[in-house]
């Protein structure tokens, strides 16, 4: 008989945090040193869309399959599979110049332009994460799990910064950005080995004849709003809009990697604030209730003429923005049964990444007209339709902690 997940014993979350930390660093820089990349080899807005809009739809796919599989395989190799791709994406990505095959390599690998809890291993964290918390405890758990997965992509988008000096030393500009997916190969290693000292687990058994049971109507809803969601940041993943920067006001890379750092630092420190305030108003009206004055926020940086202006807007929008991820990802775990977590995870995961595929496309295009922050405007529109939509749909449907602190406030 498999083993099944009951608890997640506290040296394996901590493993899973510490590999979120690697991951995380990783895409921190690499998300910024992409177009820089892609630019100096030649590359204009539309192709870097295109590649962009490529990488976000082989990360749904991806996702998908590591949902069907994850309910029949050990979960040790399927992390160890995602450490590999991490490694082998890395030293492949700088010694392709081909558009098509920067295509195929982007497609398969696990470079992704966006921000968030979007890749190929994350539904499975989710998971795994979940069996492990207390109703009471599992918004915090998540929170300290965006909370790392933040502040490394902060510490990463700071290194972005590398290749600056590396020329100085004489390198070429390709050459140090090179190194740096180097650095991102050997990031996957270093995972490699934080997976094996995980230990060897199935994810529960299926207890329905499909991967989700009595909560699918309510996951595919979800689904539907995330996908919103995820289609509107598609106009603004961070590759994009470090591109906006560059081109609008031709910021240079390391201006650009100390504001995603400081921007990272400002969603990571949001994320624990997120889990209190959840704790007061609940986990729906804690989505909305900061996602839609950071789309505001989003909307006026579009129009502002001025770069520190336009800097301290998209700052402030990093400070409300992502304080949806812990609350949506413990929201989802809450509103469905435990044998249902993993593929409720890959089922509302999938669509946001095939969502946010589509959208960078139109993004890159609309970059070269003559309102190049058109993307912005347009973000910022449909995430307050989503937030409405939201709130309308799922402010009766409420997680079993809310539930036992309102019977609790009644009696």
């Amino acid at each position: 008989m498999k083993q099944q997940i009951r608890t997640v014993p506290t040296s394996s979350v901590g493993l899973l945090y510490a590999a979120r930390g690697m991951r995380g660093f990783g895409d921190g820089f690499a998300i910024i040193v992409l177009p820089a990349y892609l630019t100096a080899i030649g590359y204009g807005s539309v192709q870097i869309g295109v590649v962009a809009a490529v990488s976000l739809f082989g990360t749904a796919l991806l996702t998908l399959l590591t949902g069907i599989v994850a309910a029949r395989y050990d979960l040790r190799t399927l992390f160890l599979l995602g450490a590999t791709l991490m490694a082998v994406t890395g030293l492949v990505f700088p010694n392709t110049e081909h558009l098509v095959l920067l295509m195929l390599v982007a497609f398969v690998g696990t470079i992704n332009p966006a921000t968030g809890d979007l890749g190929v291993l994350v539904p499975i964290e989710h998971a795994m994460l979940a069996h492990g918390a207390s109703n009471e405890e599992r918004t915090k758990v998540f929170a300290r799990y965006s909370l790392i997965g933040a502040l490394s992509m902060a510490a990463g988008a700071l290194a972005a910064a590398l290749p600056d000096f590396l020329v100085l030393t004489g390198i070429s500009q390709i050459g140090a950005f090179r190194m740096m997916f180097y650095a991102y190969a050997l990031l996957g290693v270093v995972n490699m080995a934080i997976y094996q000292y995980l230990p060897r687990v199935h994810a529960d058994e299926r207890k329905y004849g499909t991967p989700l049971g009595p909560s699918r109507g309510v996951v595919y809803k979800l689904a539907a709003l995330f996908s919103l969601d995820a289609f509107a940041g598609g106009f603004v993943v961070q590759s994009l809009l470090a591109l906006w920067l560059f081109e609008r006001f031709n910021l240079s890379i390391s201006a650009a990697a100390v504001f995603f750092f400081w921007a990272s630092v400002l969603s990571a420190f949001s994320y624990p604030v997120a889990a209190r305030l959840a704790t007061r108003i609940g986990l729906i009206n804690t989505m909305v209730f900061t996602h839609i004055p950071s789309s505001i926020l989003l909307i006026l940086a579009a129009f502002s003429p001025n770069l520190y202006v336009t800097l301290g807007l998209l700052l402030m929008r990093s400070a409300l923005s992502q304080m949806d991820v812990p609350t949506r990802t413990s929201y989802v775990m809450a509103v469905v049964t435990p044998a249902e977590r993993a593929a409720a995870a890959s089922f509302t995961a999938v669509p946001r990444s095939l969502a946010s595929a589509i959208s960078p496309v139109f993004a890159g295009a609309l970059l070269a007209t003559p309102f190049s922050s058109l993307p912005l405007v347009l973000c910022g529109a449909l995430k307050i339709i989503y937030d409405v939509a939201l709130l309308f749909s799922f402010h009766h449907m409420k997680p079993p902690e809310e539930q036992t602190s309102s019977t609790s406030r009644k009696s």
